[in-house]
């Protein structure tokens, strides 16, 4: 999800080593935190990855839907801004993508999308930060003001979440997707459900250091906008762009792992790589990711790279497929969004019919969550992930979010699929207990 050190050397940084690079995040957070916009992308040193983190710190420009803008805006917005351009975009984005509506309940109220150009940028390899600022910021003192955030003792109570849906309520939705899929309206459907807590004030701070501990995961996310905050611990890639070359990473297929067990967690890693269940769900949005790329690539150039390959993550295994390909000529990044959001494997498919029997059967609008966040560089490469596995916080009004789903097809059971968003629940429990 991060940068190569050949994407920073066209800005001007400040390079300085680190006593303590664990230290250093810790007191970025707070420091990132006093700020209106801040967003951490964090690959918690997965393979693969010469960067641990580059992090935003404060806004020089933004554009956001709030002001009535259209998606075909945002070009306008990013070719207007040859530096490093950071964002989010909520699931409901989809209504300006299809002819979709929303009406459900939002606690948190994060706009449709929100782009914005970083007065600092701060990109860590471990042992050394490199920091870029504008205005005539001096890099060594933001250094050296990070470096004072002083400490205070941390504080915990547990938060008992509550459901949108009793194991009745969902498993009478259940039966109404079934239906559709059986009346062959649609062949598979990610359906979500929310647990949250009114009324409840939480260090965001703290729950996201406790959630990296539970799940590090390579798609990690500390994003804050004015009161609104997400903690991500997403394992998975929405998109990623280098060059004429772009690439997407959908998983479908979870198990919960034995980590008391080797020989155990290793039989469950071989059932899930040959579960004819699973792997249908991941090759049904595999085909749905090719006829999305296909759209705005070269011809014939989409190719499925990896095939159903099995990921370990802590808490589970996951099944992942990556589909590539070279993109046309002239095509923009709204064009991209256009024609790949919202992420199948968030879906099901037939995208849009999937849409709406979710719009029809959820209690809440997923805001945020199933959207995405990531940055563009200069170059207009960018990464974005899938916003899963996380917790979304509104400040002011403290309502707080988890969201959980799972995809059904003519193969699911009920059972198995509200256990399968309770095993997906864990390490967001365990931030908060």
């Amino acid at each position: 999800m991060l940068p190569t050190i050949n994407d920073i050397v066209e800005r001007s940084f400040s390079t300085f080593n680190l006593q303590s690079p664990g230290l250093f995040k810790k007191q970025l957070l707070e420091f990132g935190n006093r700020e209106k916009s801040f967003c951490l992308l964090d690959s918690n040193q997965y393979p693969n990855s010469s960067i641990e983190f580059i992090a935003a710190i404060g806004v020089e420009k933004s554009f956001s839907s709030i002001m009535g803008n259209d998606l075909a805006d945002i070009d306008t917005f990013i070719n207007q801004i040859p530096d490093y351009i950071f964002c989010h975009i909520s699931y409901d984005l989809k209504n300006k993508v299809e002819a979709l509506s929303s009406s459900n309940y939002d606690g948190i109220g994060f706009p449709d999308f929100y782009f914005f150009q970083p007065a600092i940028i701060v990109i860590s390899e471990y042992d050394k930060v490199h920091i870029g600022v504008l205005n005539g910021q001096h890099a060594d003192f933001i250094f050296d003001a990070i470096n004072s955030i002083p400490f205070s003792p941390a504080t915990f109570k547990t938060v008992i979440l509550e459901s949108r849906f009793s194991r009745q309520e969902y498993r009478a939705s259940f039966e109404k997707i079934m239906h559709h899929i059986n009346s062959g309206d649609c062949y598979e459907v990610c359906f979500c459900q929310e647990f949250f807590k009114e009324n409840i004030e939480i260090n965001p701070i703290e729950v996201f250091k406790k959630l990296m501990l539970a799940s590090p995961t390579p798609f990690a996310a500390f994003y804050k906008l004015d009161d609104k905050y997400l903690l991500c611990a997403s394992p998975e890639r929405f998109l990623s762009r280098r060059g004429k070359s772009i690439f997407s990473q959908p998983i479908k297929g979870t198990a919960q792992r034995n980590r008391e067990d080797k020989i155990a967690d290793e039989r469950i890693k071989v059932a899930l790589k040959n579960s004819l269940k699973e792997r249908s769900e991941n090759i049904m949005i595999v085909d749905l990711v090719r006829n999305d790329l296909s759209k705005i690539s070269s011809k014939a150039s989409v190719n499925v790279s990896e095939f159903l390959e099995i990921y370990t993550y802590p808490q589970v295994h996951q099944m992942i497929s990556t589909v590539e390909a070279i993109l046309g000529d002239k095509i923009t990044f709204s064009e991209i969004i256009k024609a790949t959001f919202p992420m199948g494997s968030m879906t099901g498919a037939p995208k849009k019919r999937a849409m709406e029997i979710i719009e029809e059967i959820e209690k809440t609008k997923r805001g945020l969550f199933s959207g995405t966040i990531g940055y563009l560089s200069p170059e207009r490469n960018f990464d974005l992930n899938v916003v899963i596995r996380s917790l979304l916080y509104n400040a002011k009004s403290q309502y707080l979010s988890v969201q959980a789903g799972s995809a059904i097809t003519h193969l699911s059971n009920a059972e198995h699929e509200y256990e399968e968003c309770l095993i997906k629940m864990q390490a967001m429990q365990a931030a908060i207990s």
